[in-house]
């Protein structure tokens, strides 16, 4: 039943194929057709051309996709690459934005303590050679850093360095279980050691058995001699909550740092300071909360300068 089908489809056909030959003849030996026979002739083989059409445009249609394939891509992996580049240059943008903030936080503070500062990025988090609270920054004694100098954030004191190469330097945290610095109440010039605690809290031990401490007191560095390894003056936090207890001979309580070691980005040397202590105490400028739209613009400069804070004078 389908041979006689198919083949009767062929003989169609071959019956259409001559028709139009023959047509095709008697127009070219000058023999007049009508209208109506062009007409009648389109119609018949109008499906059959259609037919060969639809069998053969996707085919076309194939071929030019693959010539094109190869530009395609081209574009494609051009669109891709300088999508990539403006990524990066977003990612470098907000990283300058929050380092030049950080800068502007430690010039500030260096100018209100009279400090000289080697300003230095934080390129490593810990120690290799113990499991000491540390970090590493990259600027060393060819920067002018030497071991036993005072480090700050833009909010206080951070650590103190430890060892140092000529192109890096590593910081011990006030964290650190070991660390140890004198500091003084700024409200009753009272001395007293921080300890670190290995956290984010640091207990403070008063020295004057008489002394007091209330919550709230902030306390600076005391000082050492010849500067090394704390100069004189350096914010470092605030106490929290005081121990009222008798068990120890002299008051303790717990402090609050003003930095945040977890959210060091740019940190600074102090490699020279006054022998003195400011005769006001200086303060970090208080962080504002920032909602940050990011869009991309010039990358701004970083560079600035230490404006140390105005003394009023007395009439």
């Amino acid at each position: 039943m389908a041979r006689g089908s198919g083949n009767r489809s062929r003989l169609l056909l071959i019956i259409l194929l001559v028709t139009s030959l023959f047509l095709v003849t008697l127009d070219l030996r000058g023999v007049s057709l009508t209208k109506s026979s062009r007409s009648i002739t389109q119609s018949i083989l109008a499906p059959v051309q259609n037919g060969v059409s639809t069998v053969f445009s996707p085919v076309g249609r194939f071929f030019s996709s693959i010539k094109n394939f190869g530009n395609t891509k081209a574009e494609l992996d051009q669109v891709k690459a300088a999508n990539n580049l403006l990524k990066a240059q977003l990612a470098k943008e907000v990283d300058s934005k929050g380092a030049l903030t950080q800068l502007k936080g430690l010039l500030n503070l260096a100018g209100q303590g009279g400090y000289k500062i080697v300003p230095a990025r934080v390129i490593g988090r810990g120690s290799a050679a113990s499991f000491s609270q540390t970090i590493t920054v990259d600027a060393g004694s060819r920067d002018g850093i030497r071991m036993n100098q005072t480090v700050i954030s833009q909010n206080g004191l951070i650590g103190v360095v430890k060892m140092v190469t000529s192109n890096s330097a590593i910081i011990l945290l006030i964290s650190d279980p070991s660390f140890k610095v004198g500091v003084r109440i700024a409200r009753s010039q009272s001395i007293g050691v921080l300890l670190g605690q290995g956290n984010s809290q640091y207990q403070l031990e008063l020295l004057d058995p008489t002394g007091i401490i209330e919550d709230g007191d902030v306390l600076l560095t005391n000082g050492s001699q010849d500067n090394r390894p704390f100069v004189p003056g350096v914010p470092i936090g605030q106490v929290s909550s005081v121990d009222h207890t008798n068990s120890s001979l002299t008051q303790t309580a717990i402090v609050k740092s003003y930095a945040n070691l977890n959210d060091l980005g740019v940190v600074s040397v102090i490699i020279s300071a006054p022998n003195v202590a400011p005769k006001t105490p200086i303060s970090p400028t208080p962080q504002p909360t920032i909602t940050v739209l990011v869009t991309p613009t010039p990358s701004p400069s970083l560079s600035a300068s230490p404006t140390p804070t105005p003394h009023k004078s007395k009439a």
